[in-house]
């Protein structure tokens, strides 16, 4: 048997796609090329038709097409989901995403001047506005967000933090970790599970520069415990003169507790109570783009904007536009609740869930897929992303069981769908969470298993 050349290939699919130039088809000649002679070697490939080539080449050359960064359909009932991209962002901020990344815009230009302007000029305000901080800076993620405020205000001296609050979140993000590239020197105290007022106050030294509190925004420790709060640590820095800063992680603008949830602390509380400078997180509770959204003092804020760092981690056009788009949203809360996919999938009533549970199992049953067993059950639904971790929100989901064939092949199938369908994988179902679902996703579901019909190695 002989394996067409690379060339021969090209002119294949030359003729098989006659809008792109030749050129464009080395690539996915090669890949071909090297498919056909792997199973050759491996005695998979006996003779080779040229039907059998074209169906080759068609599917190379489509997935050698389709973008490696893709829409997914979320059925896992986790909100914030980290691998998934975490937030969703509102049209609003899409629509305005589009604009300023089609045309030029006044990133860097004062229009009313006429002049030069500065790119955080574009949320500053409104942050100040929505949280009442005296001063704001943003760059591209939380973790820039610590790094620099730490390197800014502690390089070469003292950081006092909590054993209890040494926290790790996602990538290996560590605080000591951090602390020890942004140059400072950390001081560990009390416990693991308690520490008192006197822990810090007895490890203040001369070369003491900074209180630093973070929040246990991706765990929590109960039981036998006991932490000092922000305003007493405001106090005692206030009383000694050193700054105090509260890495927020998640960060949020709303207080779920007045809607029956469990109660978060906002970004607004703890500038109320006092602290010097503040971080946070865009992409999660907030529901916006990645961003690492610093709020404090005027005075501290500006010494962060002049650390020659922030021009390495600065924020980009489209993530301005994206944040000032998801933050003007919050000038109203009801309007923030109804827009913010996140905020809205958080805080979404367990009646009009159950609704939706309900379209897609009735799509679904409809579907009669032989030997499938499908339930309307109740679940559990999470927010995700380092935020609320013990927040359990109830909610709803269906569960398809096909009798003979394993939830773990059912879920690799629908991984291959378009787009990609990711559900929860159980002992002998998947399940399809709806809270994390938006309307649009469910007829993708129904088309998804209605053309794995035809493909389940399954009888009726």
């Amino acid at each position: 048997m002989r394996i067409p050349s690379v060339h021969e290939l090209k002119e294949k699919l030359a003729k098989l796609y006659p809008n792109y130039p030749f050129s464009y088809f080395t690539e996915p000649a090669r890949k071909v090329s090297q498919a056909l002679k792997e199973k050759f070697l491996k005695g998979e490939l006996k003779e080779l038709s040229e039907e059998a080539l074209i169906d080759l080449l068609k599917k190379v050359f489509e997935e050698y097409e389709r973008y490696t960064l893709r829409r997914v359909i979320n059925a896992t009932g986790v909100i914030v989901h980290t691998n998934l991209g975490r937030a969703p962002l509102p049209s609003e901020a899409i629509e305005h995403l589009i604009e300023i990344a089609r045309y030029y815009s006044n990133l860097e230009y004062n229009l009313l001047e006429g002049k030069r302007g500065s790119r955080y000029s574009h949320v500053e305000e409104l942050l100040k506005e929505l949280t009442g901080a005296e001063a704001a800076l943003v760059v591209n993620n939380n973790a820039s967000a610590v790094l620099i405020t730490l390197n800014t205000l502690a390089n070469g001296r003292e950081v006092i933090v909590s054993r209890g609050e040494l926290v790790e979140i996602g990538g290996s993000f560590r605080i000591p970790e951090v602390m020890k590239w942004a140059g400072c020197i950390l001081k560990e105290v009390g416990t693991t599970n308690k520490t008192y007022l006197f822990d810090y106050e007895n490890a203040i030294t001369e070369n003491t520069a900074l209180l630093l509190k973070v929040h246990k925004s991706n765990y929590a420790i109960v039981g036998f415990t006991k932490e000092v709060s922000t305003e007493e640590l405001v106090a005692l820095g206030k009383k000694r003169g050193i700054p105090v800063m509260e890495d927020l992680g998640s960060g949020c603008l709303v207080d779920f507790s007045k809607y029956g949830l469990m109660k978060e602390p906002t970004v607004q509380e703890v500038l109320k109570a006092g602290v010097d400078v503040v971080t946070f997180s865009g992409d999660k509770l907030l529901g916006g783009p990645q961003a690492g959204i610093i709020l404090g003092k005027k005075e501290i804020i500006e010494k962060i904007r002049k650390n020659p760092l922030n021009r390495a981690i600065r924020i980009d056009k489209l993530t301005l536009a994206a944040l000032e788009a998801t933050l003007k949203l919050y000038r109203d809360e009801n309007l923030a609740i109804e827009k913010i996919p996140v905020l809205k999938m958080i805080l979404t009533k367990k009646e009009t869930l159950k609704r939706k549970a309900n379209r897609l199992f009735k799509a679904i049953k409809e579907l009669n897929l032989p030997k499938a067993k499908v339930y309307l059950i109740p679940t559990v639904a999470k927010t995700g992303g380092g935020a609320l971790p013990l927040l359990n929100i109830p909610s709803y989901g269906v569960a398809l069981e096909i009798d003979g064939f394993s939830p773990q092949e059912l879920q690799k199938k629908l991984r291959n769908n378009e787009p990609p369908i990711i559900a929860i994988t159980e002992e002998k179902a998947i399940v399809f969470e709806v809270r994390t679902l938006f309307d649009e996703d469910i007829p993708i579901i129904e088309e998804a298993l209605q053309r794995l019909k035809d493909v389940l190695p399954i009888t009726s």
